[in-house]
């Protein structure tokens, strides 16, 4: 029986991020991530496999960072977390002892019970190499594909299959527009004209009934009557947490299933963590639960677990979401929170909106129209979200928009900051987006 100081269960984004943690804040001890894939795919990167990337072996997590931070790997199953001996069974028969454990196994696809949903050529989104191969060789053959449902995964997959392929390709979502438990309805619709543009048909306020089909998959039946042809399907509509052995090990799990810890990412369980999908998130806004599954939250949460295990330096906040997509050539991005879930939540709210060109003037290479809104509480004038549409570099401007709202910046904060411009590479400073969108709320509040 070996034993460790860390032993991490799982190796993806929250994994690998928190035995990296542990390393730097704890130089000294001996750590081990214990995973049974051979090779980690980058969960994210998944729908790029069927059109960009072009195949699941190129979209992987390098285990290099192992090596390097001197954090050793074990390729086997996990069957018993023994929380009173610190104790791991493993699925080879080995034993593994532990001071601090870190529960890093992520999430599953949502297969919903729809009559024939175990029928050939009908997939859930897995995290498996050969599993995904062998989607890869059933999307090069089809010639009609249908995909259950419009958030990122069902939009992402679409738009990537239809690039190089004669396919008829159809998304079906039970909502009123693709991305609504995302966007503002405006972004929704434009989203939908983009993947509209590109010869993907789009039906939304629709409910899949059953997938007909003898052995294989033939057509797809919908609640209004509807009847797609099919040859194949996906099923992306989300996730569920992976907690079977926390619950196994009697580490308290809430009603969703995840698994229950504290501002500091500890279960009820001593000396032992969780992060990532798995666990329970509450919202920064809010403090109520929040079912958001993000590889940006694992991570954010990994470090916050990693830093903690033997010392308290750092605390969860909660979640604020910052989301990106690209549909076309557009970018689609989102943090904080919507216009409303605000208003749900009994903000009183003003917004701000700059577009203009991301260049400097708008016809340098790689020009742009890109636009960002902004909302803010009235009365404290603190940012709560912002969405941006438009040029790719959006991206990233998300993720400063995510930084303002963690630091509860105000209008006025944003409309004065110090950016950096450049015409190869941003808008002018005169016309900058971000600081102007926040002038336009300012405005508002002023008057």
């Amino acid at each position: 029986m070996k034993e460790y100081d860390v032993v991490v269960i799982g190796g993806s984004a929250a994994g690998l991020t928190a035995a990296i943690t542990v390393r730097r804040f704890y130089p000294d001890k001996s750590i081990l991530i214990v995973r049974k894939e051979e090779k980690v795919l980058i969960p994210c990167g998944i729908p790029y496999i069927y059109g960009t990337v072009g195949s699941p072996e190129k979209n992987l997590i390098p285990d290099a960072s192992l090596e390097k931070n001197n954090i050793q790997l074990l390729l086997d199953q996990v069957d018993e977390v023994n929380r009173d001996k610190k104790l791991l069974g493993l699925g080879s028969g080995q034993q593994i002892k532990f001071d601090k454990l870190i529960i890093a196994t992520g999430s599953e696809p949502v297969v919903p019970p729809i009559e024939g949903a175990g029928k050939d050529n009908v997939f859930a989104v897995w995290k498996d190499i050969d599993y995904l191969n062998n989607v890869l060789d059933q999307v090069n053959q089809s010639k009609n594909m249908v995909i259950i449902g419009g958030g990122f995964i069902g939009m992402e997959f679409a738009d990537e299959c239809r690039k190089n392929r004669d396919v008829n390709i159809t998304i079906v979502e039970m909502l009123s527009n693709c991305l609504a438990l995302v966007f503002e309805q405006e972004l929704c619709k434009q989203a939908e004209e983009i993947i509209k543009g590109s010869g993907v048909r789009v039906l939304t306020n629709e409910k899949v009934e059953a997938i007909v089909g003898s052995d294989k998959v033939e057509g797809v039946k919908l609640a209004s009557g509807k009847v797609i042809e099919a040859d194949t399907v996906i099923i992306g509509i989300g996730a569920k947490p992976n907690s079977r052995l926390a619950q196994q090990a009697g580490i308290p799990t809430n009603q969703n299933g995840t698994i229950r810890v504290d501002r500091y990412m500890q279960t009820a369980a001593d000396d032992i963590f969780s992060a990532g999908d798995c666990c329970e998130k509450v919202s920064f806004f809010t403090q109520k639960p929040s079912n958001l599954m993000l590889a940006s939250i694992a991570t954010y949460e990994a470090r916050i677990a990693g830093a903690n295990l033997y010392k308290k330096h750092r605390v969860n906040e909660g979640v604020i979401g910052a989301f990106s997509t690209v549909i076309g050539d557009a970018a689609l991005a989102r943090a904080g929170m919507s216009v409303k879930e605000a208003t749900e939540n009994g903000y009183d709210i003003v917004t701000g909106t700059a577009e203009g060109p991301n260049r400097h003037p708008g016809c340098m290479p790689g020009g742009r129209n890109l636009r960002v809104s902004l909302i803010f509480e009235k009365g404290s004038s603190i940012i709560l979200g912002g969405q941006v549409l438009g040029a790719k570099s959006g991206g990233e401007l998300i993720n400063l928009i995510s930084g303002c709202i963690s630091q509860k910046m105000t209008a006025d904060q944003i409309s004065t900051f110090q950016m950096g411009t450049h015409p190869a590479l941003t808008a002018s400073p005169v016309a900058y987006q971000m600081s102007n969108a926040a002038e336009m709320a300012v405005k508002k509040l002023k008057g």
